[in-house]
């Protein structure tokens, strides 16, 4: 399997570079990776790199995007951090990949189970994570059932997914609303936005 290059980039769509993330997802459910040369694909990819998406997804260890989707290596972008929400450097990278870098679709992948949202469904203080919970929190306000306040915490996981499915679907939004270089290209067809939630009991990528 060769490396990305500028034409096979350039031949890339939204919509092709969207199935492509489908297929490697089938690939690796079904166990039936693509063959790679890793090694080659470092030389390969020595004098440049061309992307065919950005995937912004958690640090959840369990969740590797060049895995879950078969990627090999100057495939993807791939930006991480816990709750896979956004700030002005995840944006500027962003912008970078799409803008500069030719990247044809951004990824918001959120994922059952997740710790960080967790800690926001139970609105845990710690150090440096509180700031990081308390972007989270407002995808917790607004998923509005169930209402009872025992049910609304870690300890419900269907609360907890519905939260972290939310916090994909805000996460795009305020990428729209705070990136006008991303807005504009989305609105050009230049690139998509959209979003995903990953299954680890089954390593199933569900696009939202």
């Amino acid at each position: 399997m060769e490396a990305q290059t500028k034409e096979t980039q350039d031949k890339m769509t939204p919509d092709k570079s969207l199935n492509e993330l489908k297929l490697g997802n089938q690939r690796f459910v079904n166990k039936n990776q693509l063959n790679r040369d890793l090694l080659q694909q470092v030389k390969q990819t020595s004098t440049g790199q061309y992307p065919f998406a950005t995937i912004l997804s958690c640090i959840d260890s369990r969740v590797s995007s060049e895995l879950i989707f078969d990627q090999g290596i100057g495939d993807i972008f791939s930006v991480r951090i816990a709750g896979n929400f956004i700030n002005e450097d995840i944006l500027g990278s962003m912008e970078f990949a799409c803008k500069l870098a030719g990247t044809k679709l951004i990824l918001v992948l959120g994922h059952t189970a997740c710790g960080a949202v967790k800690g926001a469904c139970d609105h845990a203080r710690l150090g440096n994570l509180t700031a990081l919970i308390n972007k989270i929190e407002p995808a917790v306000e607004a998923v509005t059932e169930p209402k009872e306040e025992s049910q609304r915490n870690s300890s419900n996981i269907n609360f907890v997914n519905s939260v972290a499915e939310k916090n994909v679907e805000m996460t795009i939004s305020n990428i729209r609303s705070s990136s006008p270089v991303l807005a504009e290209m989305e609105e050009q067809g230049s690139i998509k936005i959209i979003g995903g939630m990953y299954d680890i009991d089954t390593g199933i990528v569900h696009f939202i």
